[in-house]
């Protein structure tokens, strides 16, 4: 539409012109038009001239609009596919051709109509793998927790550079509430997908809310694995995060063990472009001990290290005699690749929480503010009063008591 009124526009402006100027030059049609009477409207050639490219231009048109439609929706296209190359050109004004330029114009704008909607059949065309995005927002909006960015980070980069890999990434975030493992889930979906938890390559399962009773554990079962088959055979890529595995029953995380377990035969290597997240607050104590010992020797947190915390952490869950978690074979058959833990957060990091959730509300805060509510939280142990003990888990809801 935009060439057709350029070209109308162009072909008024070269036919019309005031007493005592000079004729415009004439145009590559100018061969085609013939003469035409001075001061007189435009003779019937250059009408005809006029109405043979506006079709030209219109069958280019139509032609484009068919290119990007087949590309956003290749259903009854086959029609057109099957039609012999002469039948094509035949349809089409001679003189225009589809220009290059113009194809790969159409395939950005193909590219782009997908990121808002869903063109492939996979259910995977919104996956961004952003790792750059990923370790920059949690170098910012991640607070005392060194171990978890560079683990995390690592792992999923290493795992989504690998061509065709062994097994499963499994990760098993551990620590106190509020420490940051829900959010570090959340994030990881977002910047490994366009619609973050939303997307159908991500699947939250939530212990107590999904799978609240013992008694039907059997139905739950089949159900997990019925859901899981389904989400790797739709996606590429998919993310299964299982928030409370500390209460997940022994037999559920046994059902699940077959999609992370390494497969050798390449008929399941579409199986194996999986990530799972286990998030527990098992370990918890363990993580504080260690912290405290740090700072009580006067060492800073940085110089916790993961190989010495992630070795009392397996020792911890694969004694623990009361936890079902334990009792599964995943730690015993070291299908967890890395045990993540988490560091119980102090006061300054608090504060840092305070003032990310009024940056989130866009509301202004003061230092004495982010004081005021970290002072509302409980810290423990009683003696030095060092950790939060709700992490920032409620601190959006404290700035509640700030508002004007």
């Amino acid at each position: 539409g935009l060439g057709c009124c350029v070209l109308v526009l162009l072909l008024l402006l070269g036919g019309s012109g005031s007493p005592g100027t000079p004729p415009p030059p004439r145009g590559p049609w100018a061969e085609e038009q013939g003469p035409v009477p001075e001061g007189g409207p435009w003779g019937g050639v250059r009408y005809e001239d006029v109405k043979k490219h506006l079709g030209a231009v219109g069958a280019l048109s139509q032609q484009y609009w068919q290119y990007l439609a087949c590309k956003v929706w290749p259903e009854g296209c086959e029609e057109e596919k099957e039609k012999q190359p002469e039948e094509r050109e035949a349809s089409l004004v001679p003189s225009w051709g589809f220009p290059l330029v113009g194809q790969d114009y159409l395939e950005i704008l193909s590219a782009w109509y997908c990121s808002f909607g869903k063109c492939c059949e996979t259910g995977d065309c919104r996956i961004i793998n952003n790792i750059t995005g990923l370790e920059a927002d949690l170098s910012v909006q991640l607070h005392g927790q060194h171990l978890a960015k560079e683990v995390v980070v690592r792992a999923v980069q290493g795992f989504l550079q690998s061509p065709r890999p062994h097994k499963a990434l499994v990760l098993s975030f551990h620590g106190w509430s509020g420490t940051g493992k829900n959010f570090v889930a959340r994030m990881v979906a977002s910047h490994l997908y366009r619609d973050g938890l939303k997307s159908d390559c991500v699947r939250v399962f939530v212990s107590l809310l999904h799978f609240p009773h013992h008694n039907y554990v059997d139905s739950y079962k089949a159900q997990l694995q019925r859901q899981i088959s389904e989400t790797l055979q739709r996606c590429s890529q998919a993310l299964l995060i299982f928030d409370e595995a500390e209460k997940l029953h022994a037999s559920l995380l046994d059902a699940i063990r077959p999609f992370m377990a390494q497969h050798d035969s390449e008929g399941q290597a579409d199986q194996q472009r999986a990530i799972f997240l286990f998030l527990s607050n098992l370990g918890g104590n363990t993580i504080n001990e260690v912290a405290l010992e740090f700072w009580r020797a006067g060492r800073a947190r940085e110089e916790i290290s993961l190989e010495l915390l992630e070795q009392r952490l397996r020792q911890e869950l694969q004694e623990a005699a009361e936890s079902s978690y334990a009792h599964s074979h995943l730690l015993r058959e070291n299908l967890i690749d890395f045990v993540v833990p988490f560091l119980p957060l102090e006061y300054q990091h608090v504060r840092l929480c305070a003032r990310d959730a009024f940056l989130a509300r866009g509301l202004p805060y003061t230092e004495e503010t982010l004081d005021k509510v970290a002072q509302m939280m409980v810290f423990v142990p009683r003696e030095e009063k060092l950790f939060s003990a709700q992490g920032c888990k409620s601190v959006p809801q404290r700035i509640n008591y700030f508002l004007p």
